[in-house]
């Protein structure tokens, strides 16, 4: 697919935007993303009416969209850190909070070696009170426009999936992310 990184995120944003709301030009502790995406998903089963409630669950995911000429292992390590910063900061754990996801998708033209190492290394998870009430995960998605190429960490294979659906399907259809209950 022919196309400027802003076209590919577009693409892209369109995807999300089916189930996520989208944030343009977003500004995280002094470092600017094109977007962000917000999911929320609460999930209630009560007895009645909605005044007896058995149980209820909370899923959450926040994406942050970056794009980049080339990426380096440097600036790849400062959009994890600010990201996961700010993505903690949004996490409030209770009985009802199942999951946070914090996901970074990354557009570069090209991506250095190191950062390639990074993406598959970082592993990111925090348990809330014995997964009681429930854990936050760090995903990461890459794609590197001059080869083609999707590189995630391991809980990042459904962004990745996502990456890969929207970009390799020569622009047939554009698949929105699945969100399970």
């Amino acid at each position: 697919m022919e196309g400027s990184l802003r076209d590919r995120l577009e693409k892209l944003l369109n995807a999300y935007s089916h189930l996520y709301d989208i944030e343009r030009d977003v500004t995280v502790d002094g470092q600017l993303f094109p977007a962000a995406a917000t999911y929320y998903l609460r999930d209630e089963n009560y007895l009645i009416s909605r005044k007896h409630v058995l149980s209820a669950v909370e899923q959450h995911e926040y994406v942050f969209f970056h794009l980049t000429a080339h990426l380096s292992a440097q600036e790849l390590q400062t959009l994890i850190d600010v990201t996961r910063r700010d993505g903690l900061s949004r996490v409030h754990p209770s009985k009802e909070h199942m999951f946070s996801y914090i996901t970074l998708i990354v557009l570069a033209d090209t991506i250095d070696p190191e950062a390639v190492r990074l993406i598959r290394k970082t592993r990111i998870r925090k348990n809330y009170l014995l997964t009681l009430h429930g854990w936050m995960e760090y995903h990461i998605a890459a794609m590197e426009i001059s080869s083609n190429r999707f590189y995630s960490n391991p809980a990042g294979r459904g962004a990745k999936q996502l990456l890969e659906s929207n970009f390799l399907s020569g622009g047939r259809r554009v698949k929105s992310p699945a969100r399970k209950k």
